[in-house]
């Protein structure tokens, strides 16, 4: 199956997340973190099972401190959706699947 997650970091964080189109989902975590590593895989289906409705965007947060500090990122793992240019849902921790999809869902109709 093909990586639909793509990286982002402070660089590219204004063209690829708050210029998309599409809503966009950040999964904010770094390679220490144990939470990160089990909520990775959902991440991923994520990016796969809303391929063309979600986009679905890494961001190291060791590497990109200046966005945390933007958004208010005190935990990792944190999710952020974004839809306009605006973070309209935030889910800190790891959480399984179950609790994830309502959160983003309400937000791709």
């Amino acid at each position: 199956m093909a990586k639909k997650t793509f990286d982002v970091t402070e660089a590219n964080f204004q063209s690829e997340v708050l210029e998309s189109q599409q809503p966009v989902l950040v999964d904010f975590w770094a390679t220490w973190c144990s939470p990160c590593r089990m909520i990775a895989p959902i991440v991923e289906e994520l990016a796969n099972e809303y391929d063309g409705k979600l986009r679905v965007a890494k961001l190291d947060a060791d590497e990109n401190p200046n966005v945390l500090i933007e958004y208010g990122v005190m935990g990792i793992p944190t999710l952020i959706l974004f839809k306009g240019g605006e973070p309209v849902e935030r889910i800190t921790g790891y959480q399984p699947k179950a609790k994830i999809l309502p959160k983003i869902e309400n937000h791709l109709n």
